[in-house]
């Protein structure tokens, strides 16, 4: 099993910045950021499953764009995963016909082009010999973090969240994690906005690492722009056994 970085940044501008989309294998999204607009319309057309962490911008700025491009070429609906919450957001906010068509209602409600499925904290998705499932996370709006496990291993991905203790439970009950993609989206100067907002900055991020009791590899994502060299500088300084390293575009993930 392998995952594709489409996006991992906190923000735009430039040729590498997308936000936050992760392609597992070639056929599944995790979060579905401005990164999925890079992939040509025949990957597009291959998506079948998408997995949104939470409501937030950066992370399903794509899904409406991608349903409509491929909604024609395809015989059956994209599934959209997510927290009840977030999937009710969806629908209020955005698939309202006022910022965008109701997909799950074309080209009528009996074929849609878009389904929802609802996912709480706990519960998992059997893809082909892929398990998906839902881990708690802490933020601003209802999220959770993602488990996927290949059968070979594990790989977390903590989507946006503050300091988290059932998360950090979570990962340490995951004996065969080999990855953990986790975000950091402040500087320490910044701790104040960080915890505001409910993201992690480098001083909690090496607080959090701390309590693992696991040893995965660790990639950071969702470093603000212009920011990047500064929050890791500032991790790197934490010394943390694990030694966290910055998550870059196109990377790919083997697990």
């Amino acid at each position: 099993m392998k995952l594709t970085v489409l996006g991992c940044s906190g923000g735009i501008g430039g040729e590498t910045a997308r936000t936050t989309a992760f392609l597992l294998d070639d056929d599944v999204l995790i979060d579905c950021g401005t990164g999925v607009g890079d992939l040509e319309l025949d990957a597009l057309c291959r998506i079948d499953h998408i997995f949104i962490t939470h409501s937030h911008l950066d992370h399903i700025a794509s899904i409406p764009l991608l349903v409509d491009s491929v909604g024609d070429e395809r015989g059956y609906p994209v599934t959209v995963y997510a927290t009840p919450e977030t999937l009710r957001i969806l629908r209020s906010h955005i698939f309202n016909w006022l910022v965008w068509p109701d997909f799950t209602s074309i080209p009528d409600r009996h074929h849609p082009f878009l389904r929802f499925q609802p996912l709480k904290v706990g519960e998992s998705v059997q893809l082909g010999g892929r398990t998906v499932s839902a881990l708690p996370a802490h933020h601003t709006v209802p999220a959770v973090a993602y488990s996927i496990d290949s059968g070979q291993g594990q790989l977390i991905y903590s989507g946006d969240t503050a300091y988290c203790p059932e998360l950090i439970a979570a990962i340490n009950q995951s004996p065969r994690l080999k990855h953990l993609i986790v975000e950091t989206a402040f500087s320490d100067e910044q701790r104040g906005l960080a915890m505001a907002s409910r993201h992690l900055c480098p001083s909690m991020l090496v607080a959090m690492l701390e309590e693992l009791s696991v040893s995965p590899e660790v990639h950071i994502s969702h470093l603000k722009p212009g920011q990047g060299e500064r929050i890791m500088g500032q991790i790197a300084a934490g010394a943390s056994r694990l030694k966290p390293e910055a998550l870059v575009g196109g990377q790919v993930i083997e697990f």
